[in-house]
């Protein structure tokens, strides 16, 4: 089995983030890292002891939702709070930082920006990396390694299933179709 590489791993460990939000609109996650050592993780969500988005839905001022802090955010605020520097640091984060997590990370002294997904990439964003010599680099998350998919892919095959049910196929076929689904997205057994 091949290794996933550094990006790879850092990637993954943002999307496994992401997993954690509160936020109904759209959920990211964000890793701070220094000489490969991951320093801090953030995703969005409500600040603590407030209600989630989840709960009671976003709470949407001219476009964005204001009830939630980002996922940068609280990864540097992580930092801030537990005392660790982020001087020099990169930032792996599932989407394309918004213009007000871009000031943050270039005042916090992040030099690399790794990122998964563009998401409306500000101008302004992109100027203001560029002007503070940030590098930024899209770096998509390999699916087949690590499956971000997998309650779709569940939701699917329940579907399918239910489908076949109701179609005239014998028992066992019923049961070797089911039996590969299981085995394909529950990693269970061997495919036949």
């Amino acid at each position: 089995m091949e290794r996933i590489t550094w990006d790879q791993y850092f990637m993954a460990q943002s999307h496994l983030l992401a997993l954690r939000s509160t936020c109904t609109r759209l959920m990211v996650g964000a890793t701070i890292v220094r000489d490969k050592r991951i320093i801090a993780g953030g995703y969005n969500g409500s600040v603590s002891g407030d209600v989630h988005c989840i709960d009671e839905g976003c709470y949407v001022i001219d476009g964005h939702c204001v009830r939630t802090v980002h996922a940068e955010a609280n990864a540097l605020l992580q930092c801030a709070k537990f005392g660790v520097p982020t001087d020099g640091a990169d930032i792996y984060v599932t989407h394309f930082p918004c213009l007000q997590c871009t000031k943050q990370l270039i005042q916090s002294g992040i030099k690399n920006v790794f990122y998964a997904e563009d998401y409306h990439n500000h101008p302004y964003a992109v100027q203001l990396f560029e002007e503070a010599g940030v590098k930024t680099q899209k770096v998509p998350l390999i699916d087949v390694k690590v499956d971000t998919n997998f309650a779709e892919k569940d939701a699917f095959v329940q579907d399918l299933v239910e489908k076949l049910d109701r179609k005239d196929l014998s028992l066992a076929e019923r049961d070797k179709i089911k039996a590969n689904a299981e085995c394909l997205f529950l990693n269970e057994g061997k495919w036949r």
